[in-house]
C-alpha cells in the first residue's frame, strides 16, 4: 500500500508492509545490524558499510550499496533519529545517487506490532524535495524499501 502527497516538487510518500517477525526483531536487524540486511535481499542490498560513530546510534553515518532500477547505487545515510521503545528511526540522505535528483531525502520507518499478534506492521514515509519538475516521485524507492522489508522478514523468521 502506498500513498503520495505532494506539492511541485516537495513530497511525501508512504507504504506499509506486515512481516512475521516482531517489530523489535525488524528493528534491532535494521539498525544494530544494518550489514547484515545484504544477506536477507541479497539481490537488492549488496553492502551496508559504518562510516561514523557506532550501529544504531544517532549521529552515526552508514552507506548502502543496492540495486534500484538494473543499477548499482549507493546512499549515504546520517542516522537522524533512534526510538527504540517505538521501534522507529529516522535517517536522512547525505550523499549518493538520491541527490542528484533530490535536493533533501528524509525516510523514516516504524514497525508496530501487528493487531493479529504474530508479527509486525512496517510502515515507511519518505520525505523529499526534488530538484527539478522533471524528476520522477520515488515510488519506485518505496516499492525497493517495502521488498527489502518483505525479505528482512523472511530471514528474521526462518529456522
Amino acid at each position: 500500500m502506498a500513498k503520495s502527497m505532494s506539492s511541485s516538487l516537495t513530497g511525501k510518500l508512504e507504504g506499509s508492509v506486515e512481516i512475521k517477525a516482531s517489530a523489535e526483531m525488524f528493528h534491532d536487524l535494521l539498525l544494530s545490524r544494518p550489514h547484515h540486511i545484504s544477506k536477507a535481499s541479497t539481490d537488492k542490498v549488496h553492502a551496508c558499510d559504518l562510516h561514523e560513530g557506532d550501529w544504531g546510534n544517532e549521529g552515526s553515518i552508514i552507506c548502502w550499496t543496492f540495486s534500484h532500477d538494473g543499477k548499482t547505487k549507493t546512499a549515504k545515510d546520517l542516522i537522524l533519529s533512534v526510538d527504540p521503545k517505538n521501534n522507529s528511526s529516522t535517517y536522512k540522505v547525505i550523499e549518493g545517487g538520491l541527490l542528484e535528483e533530490h535536493k533533501s531525502f528524509i525516510v523514516k520507518v516504524q514497525a508496530t506490532p501487528s493487531a493479529k499478534g504474530e508479527g509486525c506492521v512496517v510502515h515507511w514515509v519518505i520525505e523529499y524535495e526534488k530538484l527539478n519538475e522533471d524528476v520522477a516521485h520515488p515510488e519506485t524507492y518505496l516499492a525497493l524499501l517495502l521488498e527489502v522489508t518483505k525479505d528482512m522478514g523472511t530471514h528474521l523468521t526462518q529456522p
